[in-house]
């Protein structure tokens, strides 16, 4: 079954005039999608301290991060402390997502993180990054990426995405999941566990000598049996002892994403699948990444190495 043409109303990508996701019996540009309905910015806390005991990465001194030709597989050694990193993020997203509920607001998420990664040893890694002023993302709701965390309480039926990334032996360890919030209605669930299961096909057609656009015809072709769409503009990384670094990884089918994986090599798999649009309008923030039509939008992250016969997850949740 492809493209959606047989699938229940409530699974279609939407349209401004379909019903709304919600089954309020509205239209969706009416209800959800109507602009009083969508998330606003709220105040942000002063940003967090981070001891000088702790080994930070270039850029912490709001600098720009430094760019080299980081080599795309891996020595053993750089291997081992991804292991490390990656072990620790994944904890710190665990200690986060335990605390997601009804009436915590997203900057105490971010308190949480920040105290969790240097409970680790290491240092927020989205600090200073290019700007950003907080240790961890929360993406709500219509927000696809960079949430930046603030004083708005979680509501129930929110959905929340939490990107954990930790600085750690000299190398970053990345990973995010998408959280409910108290009750959260069907088409919702769906749509968090779908894109959960897009992350999981995309790590399954990790295989050396394969090329790496595999990875995203596998989530593209899931999502759209589905009826759901792919953000594009959005992709995973190479990531190692540089928080970004080649090779980039689509979502989606592109030929062009020709290079092919070899073992050692080491980069994110994060989908991000909307009930909606798949473009974005970014927040006078700089950062806040929203789809276009405020449809809802759903994010899972793990760290993968490719290994002689399939992917080892760097990043496994706890």
């Amino acid at each position: 079954m492809k493209g959606g043409s047989n699938l229940p109303e409530t699974a279609k990508r939407l349209r401004s005039n379909d019903p709304c996701w919600c089954l309020s019996g509205r239209k969706f540009k009416r209800c959800h999608g109507a602009p009083e309905r969508r998330l606003r910015p709220g105040a942000v806390s002063p940003e967090r301290t981070v001891p000088d005991s702790i080994p930070r990465p270039d850029y912490a001194g709001d600098t720009e991060p430094k760019e080299w030709p980081e080599p795309p597989v891996k020595p053993p050694e750089v291997i081992a402390r991804l292991r490390r990193a990656g072990g620790a993020a994944a904890r710190v997203l665990a200690e986060v997502g335990a605390a997601v509920d009804v009436g915590v607001t997203t900057d105490e998420l971010d308190r949480i993180s920040h105290e969790a990664y240097l409970a680790e040893g290491g240092y927020p890694s989205p600090l200073h990054y290019r700007g950003f002023p907080k240790s961890v993302c929360t993406s709500i709701n219509e927000v696809i990426c960079h949430g930046i965390p603030d004083d708005r309480p979680l509501e129930g039926g929110d959905i929340v995405n939490v990107d954990v990334t930790i600085y750690l032996d000299g190398v970053h360890g990345d990973t995010s999941r998408t959280f409910g919030v108290g009750d959260v209605d069907p088409v919702s669930r769906s749509l968090i566990e779908r894109t959960r299961e897009c992350l999981e096909l995309g790590i399954a057609a990790v295989q050396p000598g394969r090329p790496l656009f595999d990875i995203g015809t596998a989530i593209e072709e899931h999502a759209t049996q589905h009826g759901l769409g792919v953000v594009r503009t959005f992709v995973g990384h190479g990531i190692g002892e540089q928080f970004h670094t080649g090779p980039s990884v689509p979502h989606y089918r592109e030929p062009r994403a020709s290079q092919i994986m070899e073992p050692g090599m080491v980069f994110t798999i994060e989908p991000m699948i909307t009930m909606g649009a798949i473009r974005e309008r970014i927040w006078e923030d700089g950062w806040t990444a929203v789809t276009a039509d405020g449809a809802r939008t759903a994010q899972f992250e793990q760290t993968v190495l490719v290994t002689d016969d399939g992917a080892e997850i760097l990043t496994p949740w706890v």
